[in-house]
């Protein structure tokens, strides 16, 4: 019947009712190899946890995944504890992580190695170190006020090097708080800024002991420090990352305070040594000089003063002749020169310039007057040769020996009797026309 079948979320809501009431599913102890993660900053991490046969889906909030003292990674093997549960939109069920640790090694160790590797790939561990005061005067010292760290390296600062003032920046050196206050007190000595070297550290313990001066904060402090460090925690077996990443590591408070005092007693003698050294050079030096001074007293130049400028005078007498000889030829060059721009000037002043041109002027008026007369005679030569051609090919002439022409009554001239048209025609003599009429026309015969 249809009342029968029910939804798929009321079946998916009943098997988590299921899930969440079973007690030996509220809190389960699981081992697997983490896979499919991906780091979400700030985030839920989701991923699964898998082995040769099975895998079931992982959720780890972020307030859980922020106490981790190591961060995961794909294929790494982990030891977990949570709980399981469905997530009723998808029907599938899922460990919710509520702690986590590596399988095989411990959690705080995996952390330490992790952060190693990262800050020894920045190169924090190479940097240069700050050198340490040779004699200080002010030395800060972070640590428990309460620890025998302060009392050891006071006690070694006051019978090595008494003169040294030590302040204590108390700060918790155990607990999740620790690294947050060691950081804020590292910040704080170098905001004062007059002291000389700064102490951090703190007695033996487990690794959960010393863990603060493993956090990376720590660490990015102490390299920050404008101040040279010196760290001094643990015992001597225990290596922490604040070790490593100071300027110089003690092994313990006592070792801290031997590095950062000298011993005053050495000092003082080392002190008198130079004395003794530096009074003996002295006197070393005087007598040399004394020495010295006998030697150049003697000498000429001292008993003679004026055969130092002897050569000097020479040369400035040779000096001089050189520079009157030498300003002698450039007067004289100055005055050739002059000469020869004066002798241009005159040669180019106006009055010389218009007697040129005036004496161009006749040449020039000569050569034009010759070349027209020239031109004339040879016009009135040509003219009367012309003249005279003209002369001998003038009708005029030729009717003087007795030829004439003739014309018909229009004017026409006539050279063949074909020609006559009229019976009237005009004969031209030498010196008149006979008017002629025409009665009889006869035509030379042809010759043969």
């Amino acid at each position: 019947m249809a009342n029968d079948y029910i939804t798929v979320s009321a079946l998916t809501k009943y098997i988590k009712r299921k899930f969440d009431v079973d007690p030996y599913l509220g809190k389960v102890y699981l081992t697997g190899e983490i896979s499919n993660f991906r780091l979400r900053p700030n985030a839920h991490q989701y991923f699964s946890l898998k082995d040769d046969n099975a895998k079931i889906s992982a959720i780890m909030f972020r307030s859980a995944f922020s106490k981790l003292k190591f961060t995961p990674e794909e294929g790494m093997k982990v030891l977990v504890v949570g709980h399981i549960s469905v997530y009723e939109p998808s029907g599938s069920y899922q460990i919710y992580i509520e702690r986590m640790e590596p399988d095989g090694v411990g959690q705080l160790y995996q952390a330490y190695e992790q952060l190693k590797a990262k800050l020894e790939k920045e190169g924090l561990f190479s940097l240069q170190k700050k050198p340490l005061a040779k004699f200080p005067k002010r030395i800060a010292v972070i640590t428990s006020p309460s620890g025998a760290v302060i009392r050891d390296i006071i006690t070694t600062v006051r019978r090595r090097y008494p003169i040294a003032q030590i302040v204590l920046f108390p700060a918790l050196v155990q607990g999740t708080e620790a690294s947050a206050d060691i950081v804020s007190q590292i910040k704080r000595v170098n905001a004062i800024g007059n002291f000389d070297t700064l102490i951090v550290g703190r007695g033996g313990g487990s690794i959960e002991d010393l863990w603060p001066f493993n956090e990376e904060n720590v660490a990015r402090a102490i390299v920050a420090s404008q101040i040279p460090i010196i760290s001094s925690v643990g015992h001597e077996t225990d290596t922490t990352i604040a070790d490593l990443v100071a300027d110089v590591r003690a092994a313990t408070p006592t070792a801290a305070a031997e590095l950062a005092v000298p011993k005053l007693d050495e000092v003082l003698v080392n002190l008198k040594t130079d004395q003794t050294r530096l009074i003996n050079g002295i006197y070393q030096l005087i007598e040399q000089n004394k020495i010295r001074l006998k030697r150049l007293s003697g000498s000429v130049i001292f008993k003679s003063p004026e055969r130092i400028y002897e050569s000097y005078s020479q040369s400035l007498d040779l000096l001089l002749q050189r520079l009157v000889n030498q300003e002698q030829q450039n007067i004289q060059k100055f005055q050739q020169h002059y000469s020869q721009l004066k002798a241009r000037i005159d040669l180019d002043t106006p009055i010389h310039r218009i007697q040129e041109a005036s004496q161009k002027l006749a040449t020039l008026t000569f050569r034009i007057t010759t070349g027209e007369k020239n031109n004339l005679n040879q016009h009135a030569h040509k003219f009367q040769l012309l003249v005279g051609s003209l002369d001998h090919l003038s009708p005029l002439r030729i009717l003087s020996r007795g030829y004439t022409y003739t014309t018909d009554d229009e004017g026409n001239f006539l050279s063949s009797v074909s020609q006559i048209k009229s019976k009237l025609i005009d004969v031209h003599f030498k010196d008149g026309i006979v008017k002629a009429q025409v009665n009889k026309i006869q035509k030379n015969k042809e010759k043969q």
